[in-house]
């Protein structure tokens, strides 16, 4: 009797489909900040109960849902259940620039290697997210080279990207590494320069490079400048 009300009446009928579209994204939406709140905790095991219960609608999750859960898999090395994820958003991939990320770096994570470079490989739209997750995935792989091979293709690097080459740098140690460095140095725009996390990394990697000297001079620099926004004039 009501199915037969909505059809007759077409406006009844989109403003209950309008509603119950809303009603689902909203409860997605809660899911996701849960599942947010529960990592925050490293209570990640809680994070993937909660997915379990909505795993036949998984489609209708959301990014922000589905990152969380591969955050979840990541943090505990379960690349079984990262795996199934990912079969069943594989259809999403190509459209959404969000989970492919999340997913090179659960693969990563679990010593995937190959599976994370697949997908790389198989991605037509390049982000800095998906740069960077590579590149992070081959740091902690012992893979730096590859890292910064795959720096050289990047025509406009961010802060995380000139943070995670310098880092590569760093577990290499040589003195091409530190030409590199040095080259990307004159280069970079002067508020990179300034960033706590860039000079942080930046000064390790000079270290281990071997100029000790210059990565002095950097550290006295930066303590001089922080230490004179410390001082109140009187």
């Amino acid at each position: 009797m009501m199915l037969k009300k909505l059809v007759n009446n077409p406006r009844i009928f989109l403003t209950v489909v309008a509603k119950r579209s809303l009603n689902i994204q909203s409860i997605d939406h809660n899911l996701g900040d849960r599942m947010k709140m529960l990592n925050d905790n490293k209570q990640y095991l809680q994070t993937l109960e909660l997915i379990d219960k909505h795993i036949n609608n998984i489609e209708k999750c959301s990014n922000w849902t589905i990152i969380q859960t591969l955050k979840a898999c990541s943090e505990l090395r379960d690349i079984q259940r990262g795996s199934n994820i990912h079969n069943l958003v594989s259809s999403r991939l190509k459209h959404d620039p969000y989970i492919l990320p999340s997913l090179i770096h659960f693969y990563m994570q679990c010593g995937a290697i190959d599976r994370a470079q697949s997908l790389f490989d198989a991605s037509s739209k390049r982000t800095l997210k998906i740069y960077g997750a590579m590149m992070k995935g081959y740091i902690r792989n012992n893979q730096a080279k590859k890292a910064i091979d795959l720096f050289s293709e990047i025509n406009n690097p961010d802060k995380i990207i000139i943070n995670l080459l310098f880092n590569a740098c760093a577990q290499l140690g040589t003195t091409k590494e530190l030409n590199l460095i040095k080259k990307v140095l004159s280069n970079i725009s002067e508020s990179f320069h300034s960033d706590p996390f860039i000079q942080t990394s930046l000064i390790d990697a000079l270290m281990k490079c071997g100029d000790i000297n210059y990565a002095q001079l950097l550290f006295d620099k930066t303590f001089f400048i922080k230490f004179n926004s410390l001082v109140v004039p009187n």
